[in-house]
């Protein structure tokens, strides 16, 4: 069985790993966290599909034959990239599947800057005669990324941030940081308002063949690995031993 990618700017993707890892416990999975490269949302278009072609091909050079783009900000250009033999899937297309299947009432949703400018939720969703009222939630990636989740400073973000949708039947976590806050955004909404993680559904269009051998995990990162590693630990009670530096792709 070959490797699974999971490529991400930083620390966000853990929860999809965290999935991944509790459905088929055996894959092999590398991860790249690229924070020694400019934040994904705030490159253009052209420099960001370049970056993440790059680092296609790295993975595939070291035994990743699949690859799941865990930022959503990076998959909204999924469809520009060069895959080559690589199976390649973003999660924006799995979370608007998961949001049409809930059938909301009325749905919110927070994400970074780059995925709500893009309109590709908005119309994603109203193909599937779905509205729904986005939120830029920016800061809270930032917070997580430096392995902050329950500081009164993040919590005034979050309260902001959510006012508008706190009486929503339901609100995408249109970020895979957003989950390793899930309780304490849960405080700043309606009880009956339910939080969509799109996880789960990002893992189960993974091609993923059974396995009988324990496969070791690889992390790596263009940017401070013992950063990392803390932050894993404070935003996904996840311990990254193995996480690596990577000085060239």
């Amino acid at each position: 069985m070959g490797r699974i990618g999971i490529i991400d700017w930083g620390i966000g993707g853990i929860g999809v790993y965290r999935r991944l890892k509790e459905k088929f416990p055996l894959a092999a999975v590398t991860y790249f966290s690229d924070t020694g490269f400019t934040p994904y949302g705030k490159t253009t278009r052209r420099e960001l599909a370049s970056r993440l072609n790059d680092v296609l091909r790295f993975l595939e050079g070291r035994g990743v034959t699949q690859v799941v783009i865990g930022c959503n900000a990076a998959s909204t250009v999924v469809e520009e990239l060069r895959t080559g033999s690589l199976e390649v899937s973003g999660v924006i297309a799995p979370a608007i599947e998961l949001a049409a299947k809930l059938k909301p009432t009325s749905l919110g949703m927070i994400a970074g800057r780059r995925t709500v400018v893009s309109g590709v939720y908005r119309r994603g969703l109203a193909a599937r005669n779905i509205g729904v009222a986005q939120r830029i939630a920016q800061p809270l990636s930032g917070f997580i990324e430096g392995g902050d989740i329950d500081s009164a400073a993040l919590h005034a973000e979050a309260k902001h941030i959510l006012a508008p949708l706190k009486k929503c039947s339901h609100i995408l976590l249109a970020c895979t940081h957003y989950p390793a806050i899930s309780g304490l955004l849960a405080k700043y909404v309606s009880p009956e308002t339910k939080l969509i993680d799109p996880a789960d559904a990002v893992v189960s269009k993974l091609s993923i063949e059974k396995s009988t051998q324990t496969n070791v995990d690889i992390f790596l990162t263009t940017g401070n690995a013992r950063e990392m590693r803390r932050a894993a630990k404070a935003a996904w009670n996840i311990e990254l031993r193995s996480a690596g530096n990577v000085r060239d792709i």
